[in-house]
């Protein structure tokens, strides 16, 4: 079942939404036995500086985007068990070198502040009975050079385990507001 899905998504798409429904729906069915989140460690445009606690503590903010749907897919208190017992690992990108991903669905969000190498690394850890899912705008990228996302797109698109799905305008749902400011902003 090794499968990438690459997303190529626009703002307010709520692409993070399904990558989290998708993951709550493979391990609530017991298709995997884990959920891992990753994104890299990039702030949009801003440092927030020094943050107080351990390392779970101090990436808990870049996992709210996922938070919320999997209590509302599988329950709070499920998520809070899963989250103690290692089936929902939610960790920096950073830390994912030397790890295999098996029996897992896998989501790598906000991609586009990968660099390639990065990327090349999180893909490489696909084991057995693993599905991933990398979610990112590219137009959206705070790293000011070639995104990963689009170097992986460009090299992997043609392979049959790998599928790309694009958001286009027409599947923004967070607003019609949204939708009208993007539309502005691109043209």
């Amino acid at each position: 079942m090794e499968r990438a899905l690459q997303v190529r998504a626009i703002a307010g798409t709520e692409n993070s939404y399904c990558a989290g429904a998708l993951a709550a729906e493979e391990l609530q069915s017991r298709r995997i036995d884990k959920i891992i989140i990753s994104r890299p460690a990039v702030e949009a445009g801003e440092n927030m500086g020094f943050l107080p606690g351990d390392l779970q503590e101090k990436f808990d903010p870049y996992f709210d985007a996922f938070r919320d749907c999997l209590n509302e897919r599988l329950g709070k208190g499920v998520v809070e068990c899963g989250m103690k017992n290692d089936r929902i690992v939610v960790a920096p990108l950073a830390y994912l070198r030397g790890k295999t991903f098996n029996d897992a669905f896998v989501v790598l969000d906000e991609a586009q502040n990968c660099t390639g190498a990065q990327l090349k690394m999180f893909l490489t850890r696909i084991s057995e009975n693993c599905r991933v899912v990398v979610n990112g705008d590219i137009r959206q990228s705070d790293i000011g050079h070639l995104s990963g996302l689009q170097d992986a797109i460009d090299r992997l698109g043609h392979l049959d385990a790998v599928y790309l799905h694009e958001f286009e305008h027409e599947d923004i749902v967070r607003s019609g507001l949204v939708k009208d400011i993007i539309e502005c902003y691109e043209n």
